[in-house]
């Protein structure tokens, strides 16, 4: 896997290219994040499923995927290569006119939302590409001929900028306290343009952040509670369905993305 930034023009809208080439059938764990991910297949084929399901889903050539709060197990079969455009949190809503939280815990073939004529001239231009550099420059050329004249209001950036400094850990009260709307309008908006719930957007960023900074002695009634949990329990079903696995036996071999 390789990352790349965007050039200046899309940075306001997509966080990251992330290349993933596989010769050899690999599986992956992608756990719940907070962009929107958009992956275009040039070479191999690949499939998904949830912790909770036992049949795979064969993904289309390109794929729109929303947030989600359970981890997905990604197959590659040989010699699968993709490049995943990975958005900032509210920068797909300016390039697809789908709400975004009408992606939540979704993967949709790109045709559904897309002229299949276009589409099917990017993919042609991506498998006939010969480097990555050439791969990232049309997928750019593509999205900004989709850009729309919309951006993220200052306020979900603002409530985003509020929610991933306080790693998870803030109210809505809190959130709305210096913002001059309504809990409403705020929470249609945020949904519309994150793709989920300000209190389930925290929730991922809590245990995000929990997971990147886990201490191996670290009990896990102290885990618990800092990812705001107070009834061990709980933290553990939603710990397992977030990762796929339960606390001790992900953290032996924390192999994820």
């Amino acid at each position: 896997m390789q990352t790349f930034h965007p050039s200046p023009a899309l940075r306001p809208y997509i966080q990251s290219f992330l290349v993933i080439e596989s010769e050899e059938s690999r599986n992956n764990t992608v756990l719940p994040g907070l962009s929107v991910m958009l992956a275009f297949r040039y070479s191999g084929s690949a499939s998904y499923h949830t912790v909770d399901e036992n049949t795979g889903t064969t993904l289309a050539p390109a794929v729109i995927t929303g947030l989600r709060k359970t981890a997905r197990l990604i197959h590659y079969a040989p010699h699968t290569a993709n490049l995943v455009v990975q958005f900032t949190p509210g920068g797909a809503a300016s390039l697809f006119k789908l709400p975004m939280h009408e992606l939540f815990n979704e993967s949709l073939s790109l045709d559904l939302l897309l002229p299949a004529s276009e589409l099917q001239n990017v993919e042609e231009q991506l498998a006939l590409a010969t480097t990555t550099r050439q791969r990232i420059a049309i997928a750019e050329a593509y999205m900004l001929s989709q850009l729309r004249d919309i951006s993220t209001p200052p306020l979900v950036q603002h409530a985003v900028q509020h929610i991933t400094h306080a790693q998870g850990n803030i109210s809505i009260k809190s959130l709305l306290s210096d913002l001059p709307t309504s809990r409403d309008v705020f929470e249609k908006k945020f949904r519309h343009f994150t793709g989920t719930t300000p209190k389930q957007f925290a929730g991922i960023v809590r245990l995000r952040h929990l997971i990147t900074q886990h201490d191996n002695n670290e009990s896990l009634t102290r885990m618990a509670l800092s990812a705001g949990y107070y009834d061990q329990a709980h933290f553990i079903k939603d710990f397992r369905s977030f990762t796929g696995k339960a606390p001790r036996a992900f953290f032996s071999n924390p192999v994820y993305w």
